[in-house]
């Protein structure tokens, strides 16, 4: 059901009064969405669960109870990253992947992607 003028107009005057108010504020809650938080929480996820593995595999041949305890880590991370994916939808994880082309992430790498290429390049003559 579409506004009314009126109720359109009070909704531009809110949010007028509060650009006026708070413009930095303002710029961030426009500049954020609802997939970079969800990406964000996915990329956290991930984190934790490669810190979750590297405690399993130092801590299990000492002490089963801290590889148990870097096990439940990757476990909770795995299903907060599965979580967050599936919040996220299709539309929101192809967002969030050409947003990282976008970036650039190949450029990481820098000169070593060029010289690995050319290093295993067949010769097709």
């Amino acid at each position: 059901m579409p506004l009314s003028e009126d109720e359109q107009r009070i909704l531009h005057e809110i949010e007028r009064r509060f650009y006026e108010h708070d413009p930095e504020y303002a710029k961030s809650i426009e500049s954020s969405t609802l997939y970079r938080s969800l990406g964000r929480n996915c990329k956290w996820g991930a984190l934790g669960f490669l810190a979750g593995l590297i405690i399993l595999i130092v801590s299990f041949a000492s002490s089963v109870v801290l590889g148990a305890f870097g096990f439940v880590i990757m476990l909770l991370c795995a299903f907060i990253i599965t979580q967050n994916v599936r919040k996220m939808g299709r539309a929101g994880w192809q967002q969030m992947t050409e947003q990282m082309r976008s970036h650039n992430m190949g450029d990481l790498l820098g000169d070593t992607r060029r010289k690995l290429r050319e290093r295993f390049k067949r010769n097709d003559s």
